[in-house]
């Protein structure tokens, strides 16, 4: 080999900057492991609030010791930002797919206009887009081609508005007005990005990621290590619409008017039964409501609809009156009802109702009346604060100081001044919840500066400030897609995959010394090295690891011996023919170099196939395999010949490539594969016909990747019965809520698709707080709400981790997955068609890659009920599926290579060479499916109960693609081959 000196300097520096770039890792958890002694010393695990004081205790130690020097050349601030990052199943935290509404978008360019046609048009595309993936602006334009009539989209009444002036006119064609409004829409998707990432960097999360998907309007969001889910959400889905309104004084009579005629046309419109008053109040406000129906029956809910839900408010606020927050959705959607709003005298007929935001642990809420207008505008919105920052007020209580521009402080000097001569309150409102809504006591405020106070905490006044600072979003951002992970489950999947990872190191390092001796040991030298190098190159590369990113790492450790294993194998073959050893080697490492990148780049494409398709945890498993293939075969290629080349240089030292007890494995077998084709064609049509059935008849278990819906992993103090519980649910959420045991017999894995359609929190706080009703009694008890959601701690109970699936992104991700499998089976019969130049070749490998594919669905679809853990077709199937294709293809591609060899060698000579072939590379296969099968087999028992489907799945794949290679892809390829070479036909197969 030539340019040794060159490749033990590269490789040298290779691993020192792997070191280095790992070295901050180890700093961080060193340090991180020194907080949590710290904070676990001076608090008890009797105290009240144990781990949230803990929790406290370890931050501001890392706060103390933050710039510190470390080792002199970093300190904890500085290694935080440079450390491995860790994935969201690993760290805990929030990942999110946010919807930008382009509906929202068209409507504010259109200066929300009440044309009809446009509107329609609107109506028409929210239809068509839920069976489309046409973009939505797409479907708009489409909709109004349809029914415009006269109406043009330059019109003055749509997009030729003062808005737009300066790119539309009336004058333009629909045609010249398409593109600049998709342009504009495009500029408002850039514009929310930009106010996103703002928010998300004042929020303090280290190592958060935030990237558009594409043109659809869409941007990913990741939180890792983020443990207020609640405060997440908030930030990443308010559009900080902040706006002022000046209130009706509470005392109006024309309020109290209509409140009096609301109720008695309520008793006409809804039926409402009258709770039993006997039963024991929950609460001091049930209590309360409970002692108003018992002492006058006029307040009962049957006789006053209305007032029998409200309370008085405080007789000093501007408040109109206050309400139990759980009756608040029943109070408003009575409001709102179109019979109750004729009743509005006209006096105040275009009043708006707001509730107050409610404070940590309220149960009652303000509701206020605002005066609008027909525009239903506020008299000033958020676009003239100019800054905000969070302070303390005059009672050392936290707050939000704002600053506005010139125009802005005009408004808010003429505002104040009607609020003070009116003697009414101004609301601030932010995102359609009142903030505050004080008086003006001393006349107009001049200066533009204002003031919102509350019940707030620190973090609160921070967000609020960092999101108005930020700016709004240009329009609502619906959570289309969400992960919720713990913390507790992180911690215990980084656990389960560490010690997977060691089991399958071990087992590997032992077994390539049992089986090759001294030449064992180079390999598993070449293989620690490839291990430093792929988690070097992934810090580098800032790259994410997940927990498929370990089982990446961990396949690619029983992947990677494979190229030693294909070198070895034919150093023996040369030592066999009698060659000298130093010529042995030399022909042994140049004969295997072409197998070795073959096998690897059909291994490489299937996992390009992956990155690009998948999302998510599939893409750090692509991202491990991808950059596992190119430092395996590095190590295997320079490494291990460095390291022969060295010992077997040397004098007197005898290197072989066996032990006494592996000598004589596989030699001189002579198995006729070919002739037991038919055999294998038969049984192979046996199984892929009861796959066939079971699949049209039984199908498979989709999981809400695929179809849509909301999953929950609750764990409990003691087992559950999953049946009980399901009986349970489908009376909350209706038939079909899918319920079983996830792991141990304390945790399940709860599957709804109640309210797919209906995105928001509050519907994600509906089903929360439907789950805690219903789970409450298998709870421990005094179990709070906010402990069994967040489900945080060492030792935790609740929700641990929560996926949400919109169905548009459902089908999206089902539609990516097929396009992934169809794609790298393309990618594969063109890249093997390219290197043997001959169809029959890339046809034996498609047909052997189907075969796979089909069984392992029918295995999952025939054992997809009776087996106790989880096998739903989702993201993480699917990655398990092309890499059985990839696996699938390298064993094939290995046999193809040295039937290419042997057949320029000496001919067809009708099968005796295919079949020599085949059992010249029997040793390599059995011993490369060995050590994956050994590898994924622990993962499969230790490596967590998220990973043991898609293990499953990988075992079955890696046992039907090593007999495929063997008995399908090889015959259907000679078969093909004979059937055009007349000359091959009529040869006998050597029996």
């Amino acid at each position: 080999m030539q340019n040794k000196g060159l490749i033990k300097l590269f490789a040298f520096l290779f691993g020192l900057v792997s070191i280095y770039q790992l070295s901050y890792t180890f700093i961080t958890n060193k340090v991180e492991k020194d907080a949590t002694v710290f904070a676990t010393n001076r608090v008890s695990e009797s105290e009240e609030d144990y781990l949230a004081k803990r929790e406290e205790l370890q931050a501001q130690y890392l706060d103390s010791i933050g710039d510190n020097s470390i080792l002199g050349y970093t300190s904890y601030n500085d290694a935080k930002k440079k450390e491995l990052n860790k994935g969201l199943d690993l760290k805990g935290g929030i990942n999110v797919t946010l919807q930008i509404s382009v509906k929202d978008i068209l409507k504010g360019l259109a200066n929300n206009t009440k044309n009809p046609v446009f509107n329609k048009a609107l109506a028409d595309a929210d239809l068509a887009s839920r069976n489309s993936d046409a973009p939505y602006v797409e479907l708009f334009f489409t909709a109004f081609d349809k029914i415009k009539g006269d109406t043009k989209l330059a019109s003055p009444e749509i997009f030729a508005n003062k808005n737009l002036s300066d790119a539309v006119n009336f004058q333009m064609t629909d045609d010249q007005v398409k593109p600049i409004i998709r342009t504009k829409i495009d500029e408002s998707i850039v514009s929310a990005f930009e106010v996103l990432r703002e928010r998300i960097d004042g929020f303090g999360v280290t190592q958060p990621n935030i990237q558009r998907e594409g043109n659809s309007g869409r941007i990913l969001v990741e939180l890792p290590g983020a443990r207020d889910i609640a405060r997440s959400q908030d930030l990443l889905s308010s559009t900080a619409q902040l706006e002022f309104w000046e209130t009706y004084k509470p005392s109006n009579p024309s309020l109290g008017n209509f409140l009096q005629a609301a109720n008695e046309r309520l008793k006409t419109l809804v039926q409402v039964e009258t709770p039993d008053v006997t039963a024991k109040p929950e609460s001091e406000l049930d209590s309360l409501l409970s002692d108003i129906t018992q002492d006058a029956d006029d307040f009962s809910p049957a006789a006053n609809p209305l007032f029998s839900l409200l309370l008085p408010a405080n007789p000093n606020g501007n408040a109109l009156v206050s309400a139990a927050i759980k009756d608040t959705a029943t109070i408003g959607e009575y409001l709102r009802m179109k019979e109750i709003r004729r009743l509005i005298p006209t006096d105040i007929q275009f009043v708006k109702f707001l509730w107050e935001r409610p404070s940590e642990g309220a149960e009652v809420v303000d509701l206020y009346a605002l005066k609008s207008n027909r525009e239903n505008t506020p008299r000033i919105s958020g676009d003239v604060v100019t800054d905000a920052a969070d302070v303390f007020d005059q009672f050392n209580q936290p707050a939000v100081s704002m600053s506005m521009n010139t125009r802005g402080a005009k408004e808010w000097e003429k505002l104040t001044g009607d609020a003070f001569n009116n003697q009414t309150g101004i609301a601030i409102v932010l995102d359609n919840k009142v903030y505050t809504a004080p008086g003006v006591s001393s006349g107009p405020i001049s200066g533009g500066r204002s003031e919102i106070t509350g019940n707030f905490t620190i973090n609160e006044t921070k967000d609020i400030a960092n999101v108005l600072r930020a700016g709004k979003l240009p329009a609502s951002a619906e959570i289309v897609q969400s992960e919720i992970v713990g913390p507790s489950l992180g911690q215990e999947a980084i656990n389960s995959g560490f010690f997977s990872f060691m089991i399958a190191m071990a087992i590997v390092l032992l077994w390539m010394v049992f089986y090759y001796g001294k030449a064992g040991i180079f390999a598993d030298i070449a293989l620690l090295l490839n291990i430093l190098l792929i988690f070097g190159v992934l810090v580098s590369l800032n790259a994410v690891l997940t927990l498929p990113g370990i089982a990446g790492i961990v396949l690619t450790i029983g992947m990677s011996v494979d190229a030693n294993v294909l070198i070895f194998e034919r150093i023996k073959e040369e030592l066999a023919k009698g060659k000298g050893r130093s010529l042995a080697i030399a022909d042994g490492f140049g004969n295997a170099l072409s197998s070795i990148l073959d096998a690897n780049i059909t291994t490489g494409l299937t996992a390009l196939i992956l990155f690009i398709f998948g999302s998510g945890p599939i893409k750090g498993f692509a991202t491990t395999l991808l950059i596992g293939i190119v430092t395996s075969l590095f190590t295997a290629i320079f490494i291990t010949r460095l390291l022969v080349d060295w010992y077997s240089s040397g004098k007197g030292r005898d290197l072989d490539f066996s032990t006494s007890i592996t000598k004589n494995l596989f030699r001189n077998i002579n198995i006729d594969f070919l002739s037991k084709r038919k055999i294998s064609y038969v049984f192979s049509a046996i199984m892929i016909t009861v796959a066939l059935i079971s699949l049209f008849t039984q199908g498979l278990q989709q999981g809400v990747d695929f179809v849509g819906g909301r999953s929950y992993t609750v764990r409990f103090e003691k087992a559950v019965n999953p049946s009980e519980i399901a009986s349970e649910l489908n009376d909350v959420f209706g038939s079909g809520t899918n319920v079983k045991t996830f792991g141990d017999a304390n945790q399940i894995k709860i599957t709804t698709a109640y309210k797919v359609e209906e995105e928001g929190l509050e519907v994600d706080s509906e089903i929360q707080n439907k789950l805690y009703t219903s789970l409450q009694k298998y709870l421990p008890d005094g179990t709070a709400f906010d402990n069994f959601v967040i489900g945080s701690g060492d030792k935790s109970i609740g929700i641990l981790q929560s996926v949400k699936v919109g169905p548009t992104i459902a089908d999206d991700i089902k539609k990516n997955a097929f396009l992934a499998i169809l794609g790298s089976l393309a990618v594969v019969f063109l890249y093997i068609l390219f290197r043997f130049r001959k169809w029959q070749f890339s046809l034996g490998a498609v047909a052997a890659v189907a075969h796979d594919v089909l069984v392992v669905l029918g295995v999952f679809s025939i054992f997809g009920k009776l087996m106790p853990f989880n096998m739903e077709i989702d993201q993480a199937f699917i990655a398990a599926i092309l890499t059985v294709i990839g696996y699938s293809l390298n064993d094939t591609v290995v046999v193809f290579d040295r039937v290419r060899e042997i057949v320029a060698e000496r001919g067809w000579k009708a099968g005796e060479n295919t079949n020599l072939a085949l059992n010249s590379t029997l040793s390599r296969t059995l011993n490369t499916s060995l050590t994956t099968l050994v590898v994924l087999l622990a993962i499969f028992i230790f490596g967590g109960e998220s990973l043991r489907g898609f293990m499953f799945a990988m075992i079955v794949g890696i046992i039907i693609g090593t007999y495929s290679s063997l008995f399908i892809a090889t015959p259907v390829m000679y078969d093909l081959l004979t059937k055009k070479d007349k000359s091959v036909k009529e040869d006998k197969i050597a029996k």
